[in-house]
């Protein structure tokens, strides 16, 4: 197997890993802590609470390793662009984290505090923090994945060739719809998780899952600048097929 080979491949089984981690955490086993407001001062679901934040460690995990794993391929067509999806991936994992913090948070102060604090005070703080991840979502996965993965990363895939250009296409649309519908949402235009917003990330999300899949399964294209990465050019000379691309 090539290094190019193993690139793809490793690429590829990051992304999948992203939506196996975060789909669970998001739609499943954070629901006690977002949809209960008196979870602080209840029962409490804190297993299930801690297992969501551990696959969002594994998520953020993945998110970054497959920015950097793609950095050497990427940087032979856009250096710059190719650091900025890294930087992007990096931002987002960091919203990602704040909104980890802020529901383990919630547990640890219902464990602690729960059966003796006031009610009313807890539930008001154990809201805040609620509160504190929905916006970390919101500008992370709602909003800077648009810029990195759908708009960088689209146009990388795209003007390289290393993917389908068809299937790049689905980044250069979903990157903006993303931002568009992020916006609205922080200006109150529409509501989070509203059917407008849900049917603005279906092109981000088949771009993400699709360029996994083919990764993994496909590799990547031929293209020009796989030339530059597998050390067919001498140091101080250009290899054919990236003189021909810059032609």
């Amino acid at each position: 197997m090539s290094s190019t080979r193993k690139t793809a491949l490793i690429a590829g089984a990051l992304f999948v890993i992203t939506f196996l981690t975060s789909i669970p955490a998001a739609l499943l086993l954070y629901t006690p802590v977002l949809d209960h407001a008196n979870y602080i001062i209840g029962a409490g679901a804190d297993t299930r609470v801690a297992l969501g934040a551990f696959l969002e460690v594994l998520l953020i995990v993945a998110n970054v390793g497959s920015a950097v794993v793609l950095f050497p391929v990427l940087k032979r067509q856009n250096e710059p662009l190719a650091l900025g999806y890294v930087t992007a991936r990096i931002i987002e994992s960091t919203f990602i984290a704040i909104g980890i913090v802020s529901l383990l948070a919630v547990v640890t102060l219902r464990k602690d505090v729960g059966g003796t604090g006031g009610a009313g005070t807890l539930v008001a703080v154990g809201r805040s923090l609620v509160a504190i991840h929905d916006w970390t979502f919101l500008l992370g996965p709602g909003w800077i994945v648009g810029v990195g993965n759908g708009v960088i990363l689209g146009y990388l895939m795209y003007r390289s060739g290393l993917v389908p250009r068809g299937m790049a296409m689905l980044g250069l649309i979903g990157g903006p719809l993303i931002i568009i519908s992020g916006t609205a949402v922080l200006f109150d235009v529409i509501q989070p998780g509203s059917a407008a917003q849900v049917i603005a990330t279906i092109p981000e999300f088949i771009w993400e899952l699709s360029l996994g899949i083919y990764l993994m399964v496909k590799g990547f294209k031929p293209s020009p600048i796989l030339s530059g990465t597998t050390g067919d050019a001498g140091a101080g000379e250009r290899s054919p097929a990236l003189a021909a691309a810059d032609r």
